[in-house]
Order: structure tokens, then sequence, then C-alpha cells
């Protein structure tokens, strides 16, 4: 089984894209489970029809300990796997321990149990590798794979290279490594070529492009995925390509992150249109 966590800054399309690219497993045949690690709990709502899960902090909070796995579990697009993590109330507590408590949860209940012959787990983690809570999945390793949501946007390169310095921390005494660079586009001048120069600055990969399309906005306004509300759209072929990528990714690798120096000298020389 695969473990993979997708990472990046707040607001980047991280569960759009996760969704998306599971939908483009599903269609490889892969049997696929995703975790949200996001208090606003959205992590699975295009692969359940908009369905407004329970999370598992709000099932515990209600029903107490005496938990079933299909109480915290909902199957949607394709047989995957649904789970919200969920977070405290607002004002009260850390959701970072949240994502604790869930996986932990899921781990008593085996939700991972050969009987579902699971390809891939994926982690949609909420932001930045700022709080303990959130580096949970590759601290303890329950991810191996890391994959890094960026964009030619100064902020989100900054997280990116944060996120990777969290990656290094925590690789040095474990297995968890870096798949690639996943570029969801702004639309930014010279993205493409700022992102491929910022991945092998950081010893990996823009893994891929994916374009700036209303399509997926669309898809959305629909409570879908692209690939399920538009299959032939070439927006779908393009989360396919990802979703193949991914799949086929043999480069792993314990990132060298960038100093700010660094980083703002490649903002200048690919930011300023030609």
């Amino acid at each position: 089984m695969r473990k993979i966590a997708i990472y990046g800054k707040g607001g980047i399309g991280k569960s759009t894209t996760t969704q998306n690219t599971v939908a483009g497993l599903v269609e490889l045949g892969k049997n696929i489970i995703v975790v949200g690690c996001d208090p606003k709990a959205d992590s699975t709502r295009l692969l359940l029809g908009g369905l407004a899960q329970k999370t598992v902090l709000d099932t515990l909070r209600e029903e107490g300990e005496d938990v079933e796995l299909e109480d915290v579990v909902k199957e949607g697009y394709g047989n995957v796997r649904c789970v919200e993590s969920g977070g405290p109330e607002p004002g009260v507590g850390c959701a970072g321990r949240g994502i604790i408590t869930s996986i932990n949860l899921l781990e008593q209940l085996g939700a991972w149990d050969e009987k579902y012959k699971t390809d891939y787990t994926f982690y949609d983690v909420l932001g930045d590798v700022v709080c303990g809570g959130f580096a949970m999945p590759i601290r303890d390793g329950k991810a191996e794979e890391i994959y890094i949501v960026v964009s030619g946007e100064m902020m989100a390169m900054y997280a990116a290279n944060n996120i990777c310095k969290g990656i290094q921390k925590y690789a040095q005494a474990g297995t968890v490594r870096l798949g690639g660079l996943i570029c969801n586009s702004r639309k930014v001048d010279n993205e493409r070529e700022m992102i491929e120069e910022l991945a092998k600055q950081l010893g990996t990969q823009m893994i891929h492009f994916v374009p700036r399309d209303n399509m997926v906005q669309q898809a959305e306004i629909h409570r879908k995925t692209v690939i399920e509300f538009a299959p032939e759209h070439p927006q779908a072929d393009e989360y396919r390509s990802l979703s193949k990528a991914i799949d086929a990714n043999e480069m792993f690798i314990i990132p060298t992150p960038l100093e700010m120096e660094s980083l703002e000298k490649l903002l200048i020389d690919f930011g300023i249109a030609n």
C-alpha cells in the first residue's frame, strides 16, 4: 500500500487536486481511502457528491467511544472510502490533535485491514507544517510519499519550501520522502518554468502542471470531480495524467530547502514577464 500526503499553502487547491487525482486512480482500478485532515471537513466533498459527512471528532463527541468503522467511513465515487477527521469547536482546542485522534481510531477499527486490499491512502492535510498535529502524518510514518501543491505565487512557494523543511527533519529518522511538486496554475508569468526550477533546486521534480480552467469550478458547483462531471473535457485528462504520473513515480528524495534569498532570486529571475 502506498501512503501519500498532500500538503501546500491554505487555499492552493489541495482538496480539489487530491480528489481529482483519486478519481483518476479509480479509473486505473485502484482501491483508495481518503483521510481528510482539515477542520473544514471538505476533503471528500466531491467524491461524496456534496454529502456533508459527519466527522470522526463529531461522532466521538456525540456517541462516545462506542464507534463502529461504518460510522466514520463513507463510500463515494468509485468505491473510494472517505473519512473526515474534523476539528474542535471554533476557538476551542487544537485541530492538529483531531488528526492524531482520527488516524489512531481508524487503525483501531481496522480501516486498513487486509480485506480492503487498499492500494492507496491519501491524507489531505491543512496548510503548512507549523503544528505537530498537522505534521503527524509525516512525523509518525503514516505517510511515506509527500506531494506539495504549489503555484508561482510567492506565498505558495514559501509554504512549499517550509514544508520541505519539515520533510527534511522527519526523513532523517523515518521513511517519509518527497515525491514531487504539483503546480496548480494561477496563470503567473513564466509559472511552469519557475516551478520546474524550484523543483530542481529542491532536488525533486514537478510531477505535473495542472492548467487553470473554469471547468474545475463548474464541476465543484455540481459537487463532483472533473473526471466524473465532464470525463471528455481536456481538464479531466490533465488529472488523469497527474494520476498516472503519481502511480508510476519512482523518484522519492529528501529535499534540500532553499534559503529565503534564493527563493526571492527565483521569483525575480522568472517572475518578470518578457
